[in-house]
């Protein structure tokens, strides 16, 4: 390798959203740290976004495009450039995100002095205020998994570790996915990946700085948004249960009893409202099978869930 050659690949993986990948494209061209590739996956877009990629890969050689002619979803997005990946690192950024320009400088950079599998990084989100966005702060639960910096730490040693569950935000070593996979047709694929990242890395690295500003859709059309759907809610439930599930697996008891304090602070609260004005039962039964689930797991009774993180719900 010499010193011009690429060493992280970031995958972009996108659906119509043609409005906003020029400022994700942007800020991967602003960044400090030239040596990177991307990959961009229109997930079979109806709008412009195939436009915006290919006019990307035109211009700069250190984009390729990967096309699906119909959507598969975000975890099928993410694998069909997995499989494309030949640098040493790699990363995420959602096609309607951005990257903050010194970010790649600061992960990698992070990586070479550790020598660890996994750096993870704090990000903020970026809400319209009908104007245009504007990046918030970071929020408490991404500060305490974040900050202080820690170099060369595990899951056990860092429990708080386990609430930062984005895909984004992070840089590995491609070694680590070698078997490992997004899952597919379901939402909310990055959290049970981002569990098996902490506890399989033989140690990893977190940083306070804010990498990646988080943009909360004006239109509310995002995944992320969608909760007060009965299938949604389940792909979400599924997912913090998968979570726990490796975390619990990996012998990672502390880690498992931060999650619970997060789920019982900030999840659970607002889904509760959902349910108590939903029309159909089963989202309010659905969610009751849930807690039980909680409820019976041994570390149930160490949860002290703190009420001001609810407080990180805004800005």
């Amino acid at each position: 390798m010499t010193a011009s050659d690429p060493i992280v690949t970031m995958i972009v993986p996108g659906r119509d959203i043609a409005d906003f990948a020029p400022a994700a494209l942007d800020s991967l061209r602003a960044q400090s740290e030239p040596r990177w590739r991307a990959v961009l996956v229109d997930d079979g877009s109806r709008d412009a976004t195939a436009a915006v990629f290919a006019e990307a890969a035109e211009s700069d050689p250190r984009f390729r495009v990967v096309t699906h002619a119909e959507s598969r979803g975000l975890g099928a997005a993410r694998n069909s450039a997995l499989d494309l990946v030949d640098t040493p690192l790699v990363g995420f950024l959602d096609a309607d995100d951005e990257l903050t320009p010194a970010a790649l400088a600061r992960l990698t950079g992070t990586l070479a002095v550790s020598g660890s599998d996994l750096v993870a990084a704090a990000y903020v989100r970026s809400r319209f205020d009908g104007e245009a966005y504007v990046s918030g702060r970071v929020q408490p639960w991404v500060a305490a998994a974040t900050d202080p910096e820690r170099l060369g730490t595990t899951i056990t040693a860092h429990p708080a570790a386990s609430a930062n569950i984005v895909a984004w935000s992070k840089v590995s070593r491609t070694d680590m996915w070698h078997d490992l996979r997004f899952p597919e047709g379901v939402a909310y694929e990055d959290q049970v990946v981002a569990q098996l990242l902490y506890t399989r890395a033989r140690a990893f690295d977190v940083i306070p700085d804010a990498v990646v500003r988080w943009r909360v859709r004006a239109d509310g059309s995002s995944i992320t948004q969608g909760k007060a759907r009965l299938p949604v809610l389940r792909d979400y439930l599924a997912a913090l249960r998968g979570g726990i599930r490796v975390l619990h697996e990996a012998g990672a008891g502390g880690a498992v009893t931060a999650r619970l304090n997060l789920i019982l602070a900030m999840d659970l609260p607002p889904l509760r409202d959902i349910a108590a004005q939903h029309p159909d039962p089963d989202y309010a039964a659905t969610l009751d099978a849930f807690v039980a689930d909680l409820q019976s797991l041994p570390e149930y009774a160490d949860a002290r869930p703190d009420p001001t993180l609810a407080a990180g719900l805004g800005w």
